[in-house]
C-alpha cells in the first residue's frame, strides 16, 4: 500500500550549515508548502503498486524528493541508493523513516521513471507562479532559444544499424531456445555480421563497400527468417506462456524496425537513392530519435528543444519537439503557450536570429508584445522591432543570457544527453532537468 507522505516528521531531521544543506532545506520547505503536488505523483505511481499486501511502498513524497535529489547531484541510481544510506541530510530530504529499510537502486529506478512529464510541468508552473508572488520573476520579459538533447545512441550508419539488427535477432533466438521444448534450427551470424560492419567502416570507395553490404544484408535477412521459424516452433512447443508473450512483444517491436533499416540501406547503397531525413531510422533501440542540424555545426541525434527564460534565469517553459521544425515556425506557439500558462503576453521578448522573419514580427506585435527583438535583423529595422535603439541593445544583451542558462542545464543538470529509454521517458527526463535546475535557482535567489 502506498501513502502520499509520512504523517509525522522525525525529530532527528538534519540539514548541515552548508550552502548545499541550506539549499535542500529551502527546497524541502517549498515542497511542504504545496502538498497537492504529491497527489499528482501518487496518480503516476498508481500502476506500480496495485495491492495492499506486503510491506509499505515508498511514499509518493519520497519518490518526488529522490528524483529531484538524483538530478540535482547528477547521481546514478546506484549512487543515489548509497547517498541515502550514507548521508543524513539526503535521508532527511528524502523523508525516510530511520527504522525502515532504505530503497535500492532498482526500486528507485522503477518509481522515479514513472513520474510523467505532465506532473513535472505542473510542478514547474507552480514554482514559477510562486517566484512571481515573491517578485523573483515577473515573466513579462522573456527570451527564447532552441537547443538539442541527444538520445543515448551511437552515431548511426547503415552498417552499424544492420549490425545492431543482427545481434538483437541473435539475442531473441537464444531466448527462444530457452523457451522451446523442441529444437530450433538456426545459424548464429553475429560474428560474420560484426566483421562485415568493421570492414565497411574501414573500406574506401563505395564500389568496394557494396559487396560487403550485400553480405551484411544477407546475414540480416537470414536472421529474420530464423525468427519466423522460431515463432512457428514456439506456438506449438513452449513451456512458458508468459515468457513467450514477453518474447513475442519484443519480436513485434524490433522486426518492423529492422525491416525499415534493411529498406533504407537497400535504397541508399544498392539503388543509389537519397533517403530523406524524415524517412530515416537512426536507432532500433531509440526509434523516436531525430537528426538535428543547427546551422553549420555538427549533427546531433536526439530531439530539438525550444526554451523560454525570464530575468531571473529560471526556465519558464520548454517544448520537446518531434522532428526538426524550423525556428521561424515555433515563435508564435511559444508565445501562445506562455499566455496560456501564465495568463499574460510578454511585454518584451528577445529571441535568437533563427526565429527572425517579417511575419513573426507582425504576428508577435499583433499578439501584444510591445518590443519584439531578434538577435539578427535579417532585413528588419530597429524601429520596427523596438521603441528605441537603447531598448533594442538592452534586449539583445538580455537574450545572450539564455545561453548560460542552457549551458548550466547541460553541464550541471544532465540535459546534454538523455539516458532514459523511449519517447515518453525522454520528455520526462528533460522536464526533470528543468525542474531541478529551477528549484536550485529558486533556493539561491
Amino acid at each position: 500500500m502506498r501513502q502520499s507522505h509520512i504523517t509525522q516528521h522525525s525529530i532527528f531531521d538534519f540539514y548541515p550549515e552548508h550552502d548545499y544543506g541550506r539549499e535542500l532545506k529551502i527546497i524541502s520547505d517549498w515542497l511542504d508548502s504545496h502538498p497537492h503536488l504529491i497527489e499528482w505523483v501518487k496518480m503516476d505511481l498508481a500502476v506500480v503498486c496495485k495491492s495492499n499486501a506486503g510491506r509499505s511502498a515508498m511514499t509518493a513524497e519520497s519518490v518526488l524528493r529522490c528524483a529531484i535529489l538524483k538530478q540535482m547531484r547528477q547521481l546514478s541510481y546506484k549512487d543515489l541508493a548509497f547517498a541515502l544510506l550514507d548521508s543524513q541530510s539526503c535521508q532527511t530530504f528524502g523523508r525516510f523513516e530511520r527504522s525502515k529499510a532504505l530503497p535500492g537502486k532498482s526500486v528507485l529506478q522503477k518509481h522515479i521513471s514513472r513520474i510523467s512529464e505532465v506532473t513535472w510541468e505542473v510542478i514547474n508552473q507552480c514554482l514559477i507562479k510562486d517566484a512571481k508572488t515573491l517578485k523573483l520573476e515577473k515573466a513579462d520579459v522573456v527570451r527564447i532559444d532552441s537547443t538539442a538533447t541527444q538520445s543515448d545512441i551511437h552515431e548511426p550508419s547503415d552498417s552499424t544499424l544492420l549490425w545492431d539488427s543482427v545481434r538483437t535477432l541473435v539475442r531473441l533466438l537464444k531466448e527462444a531456445e530457452q523457451l522451446s521444448t523442441h529444437p530450433i534450427h538456426w545459424v548464429n551470424h553475429r560474428r560474420s555480421a560484426k566483421k562485415r560492419m568493421h570492414e565497411i567502416l574501414n573500406t574506401r570507395g563505395m564500389e568496394r563497400k557494396v559487396a560487403l553490404y550485400k553480405q551484411l544484408l544477407r546475414s540480416t535477412y537470414n536472421s529474420l527468417g530464423y525468427i519466423e521459424s522460431a515463432q512457428c516452433v514456439l506456438q506449438s512447443h513452449c513451456h512458458d506462456i508468459l515468457g513467450y508473450d514477453a518474447w513475442l512483444s519484443e519480436v513485434q517491436r524490433f522486426v518492423p524496425l529492422i525491416e525499415q533499416v534493411i529498406e533504407q540501406t537497400e535504397r541508399r547503397v544498392l539503388k543509389g537513392e537519397s533517403v530523406a531525413a524524415t524517412e530515416k531510422l537512426y536507432s532500433i533501440f531509440e526509434a523516436h530519435t531525430d537528426m538535428i542540424i543547427k546551422g553549420s555545426r555538427s549533427i546531433e541525434y536526439g530531439h530539438k528543444l525550444n526554451l523560454s527564460s525570464g530575468k531571473s534565469g529560471m526556465i519558464l517553459d520548454v517544448v520537446v519537439e518531434n522532428g526538426n521544425p524550423n525556428d521561424t515556425t515555433r515563435l508564435l506557439p511559444m508565445l501562445e503557450r506562455h499566455h496560456d500558462i501564465y495568463g499574460q503576453v510578454p511585454r518584451q521578448c528577445s529571441v535568437d536570429g533563427g526565429y527572425a522573419s517579417q511575419e513573426n514580427l507582425i504576428e508577435a506585435k499583433a499578439f501584444g508584445v510591445k518590443d519584439m527583438v531578434f538577435s539578427k535583423k535579417k532585413g528588419l529595422t530597429i524601429e520596427a522591432m523596438a521603441n528605441s535603439k537603447w531598448i533594442y541593445k538592452k534586449l539583445q544583451h538580455f537574450r545572450a543570457g539564455i545561453e548560460s542558462n542552457i549551458s548550466c542545464l547541460k553541464r550541471a543538470y544532465g540535459m546534454t544527453r538523455c539516458l532514459w529509454k523511449g519517447w515518453e521517458r525522454f520528455k520526462q527526463y528533460v522536464w526533470l532537468s528543468v525542474v531541478s535546475y529551477n528549484l536550485s535557482l529558486f533556493a539561491r535567489l
